[in-house]
């Protein structure tokens, strides 16, 4: 992949353009690198209006926010019926992550100003604010204290049924979830460092996403690293965890409830990028514009030339296309396999300067510990569909109400425990379900049950809302933690 011409030219030249559209009035300087204010959503929405131009920039409401603010959805396409490669970018699900929004309202800037940086076979989809009440409050939630990109399995908040909604209707082969991580955490901040990467990138990683798109997405991720040197941005994969050489450091998790891995199971060659920000400094915002710019690269990058959109487009579709496998992986965890040793740079706080600090606590192998064989669909009781139609509903997700009984082979199963303890040793979040399959038998389904099928075109989608042996679902949630009694079978059984 040509990764120079996918940038759609240098950064320099960008610039320019960015510097000859002052026909459209911006919130932001015509430099973005210069940037030291984030973007409000007045301004966002004064902006967005002033910038439509039918048949080529349309903006439209999507939903309201808890509190009644609009979601935009910005439409770039100069194409027409020839755009068919669709690309889906959305910021600030967390509202006080705000560099993935303000590079998103440049690159509109630019784009209004230069058409020609739209390749026209590009069809670009833009949320650039998924939460408006928390991007007001300056707080990560919103307006109902929820966390956005804690609820794509549940799709309980108008925000991210909004999202997913998009998602189903366009159908992205690219797709890019926009965030923001602390450069100056506590654990650092004891040791005198700071994480160095000022930007960072990472791919889906979900088990149930081809291995083919996963390998793609990574790809990309290691090729944007020339790039971002030569803007002079330190970058890396986007990994979470504390200081190395002693703490565990981990790509960011392969469960479901996340847009990366959402969009990933929809077909889509799906990304996470978080900027790093100083949140101890005396002005986190003193170094937006080089945030915004990093992000800027990554965004073009990853757009890249004709020959990588043709790619990417034929294995999303692929994809789409692709039966489930024959196992369904229920738990999983990265490890090292081999033990081997790795160099993690960290940044000298009060010199700047970069350390090189060798460690074998980089956990970069996702390894399956646990799985179970494919079912043909899933049997929800009649008596807990009320609970589970609403989140059938906003997954898109097809099924059927019984209006008589009906014989079939069914597995039941029962849950043992939930474990509400985070895991120290496993690096595990909270309200791991442990279960315990129960013989196949054949057995009389009665009038009122759901069933899902797994013949939909959202099957992953599927398994990974009802799959009742996977170590991380439904259970865990409010509304639903009710429904799992230790001792006693849970409310979807597996049908063969």
């Amino acid at each position: 992949m040509n990764r120079a011409a996918g940038i759609l030219r240098s950064a320099g030249a960008i610039l320019l353009l960015a510097l000859s559209a002052s026909a459209v009035e911006a919130p932001f300087p015509a430099d973005h690198r210069t940037m030291r204010r984030t973007v409000s959503y007045a301004e966002m929405t004064a902006f967005l209006e002033g910038v439509a131009r039918p048949g080529f920039i349309t903006v439209t409401e999507e939903i309201r926010s808890t509190q009644g603010r609009k979601v935009f959805l910005v439409r770039l396409n100069r194409g027409g019926a020839k755009a068919r490669f669709r690309v889906l970018y959305y910021a600030q699900q967390h509202g006080d992550e705000v560099a993935g929004k303000d590079a998103l309202l440049t690159l509109v800037r630019d784009i209004a100003a230069r058409p020609a940086l739209l390749p026209e076979d590009v069809d670009l989809y833009l949320l650039p604010m998924l939460n408006p009440d928390g991007a007001e409050a300056h707080r990560r939630v919103n307006g109902a204290g929820a966390d956005l990109n804690r609820d794509h399995l549940l799709l309980a908040q108008p925000e991210t049924r909004a999202l997913h909604r998009v998602a189903r209707r366009i159908r992205p082969h690219l797709a890019v979830d926009s965030h923001e991580f602390g450069r100056d955490g506590e654990d650092y901040a004891k040791k005198g460092w700071e994480a160095w990467p000022v930007i960072t990138m990472d791919a889906c990683n979900h088990p149930l996403i081809p291995d083919y798109l996963k390998a793609a997405a990574l790809e990309a991720v290691d090729t944007a690293a020339p790039l971002q040197q030569k803007a002079g941005h330190a970058y890396r994969r986007y990994l979470v965890g504390g200081p190395p050489p002693d703490e565990e450091i981990r790509p960011s998790t392969s469960e479901v409830d996340d847009g990366r891995n959402g969009m990933g199971t929809l077909g889509a060659l799906s990304f996470i990028i978080e900027a790093g920000v100083r949140h101890r400094s005396a002005d986190p915002s003193a170094d937006l514009g080089e945030r915004v710019d990093g992000y800027r690269i990554l965004y073009r990058h990853l757009l890249g030339d004709r020959p990588w959109r043709d790619r990417i487009f034929k294995l999303a579709e692929r994809a789409r296309r692709e039966p489930l496998p024959p196992f369904i992986a229920t738990n999983t965890f990265w490890a090292n396999v081999g033990g081997k040793v790795s160099v993690v740079k960290v940044r000298e706080a009060t010199t700047g300067k970069t350390i090189d600090v060798p460690t074998a606590m980089a956990m970069t192998d996702l390894v399956v510990k646990g799985s179970v064989p494919t079912p043909r669909a899933y049997a929800i009781e009649g008596t807990a569909a009320a609970k589970f139609i609403p989140v059938l509903e906003a997954q898109g997700l097809s099924w059927e109400s019984l209006v008589v009984p009906r014989r079939a082979k069914v597995e039941r199963v029962q849950l043992l425990r939930i474990e509400e303890p985070y895991d120290e040793l496993y690096q595990r979040y909270k309200d791991r379900q442990i279960v315990e399959r129960r013989p196949l038998a054949e057995v009389e389904l009665p009038a009122g049950t759901l069933i899902v099928p797994l013949d939909q075109e959202l099957a992953r989608r599927a398994v990974q809302v009802l799959e009742p042996c996977l170590l991380y679902g439904l259970y865990g949630y409010p509304g639903f933690r009710e429904l799992a009694r230790p001792g006693a079978d849970l409310p979807v059984s597996r049908l063969f």
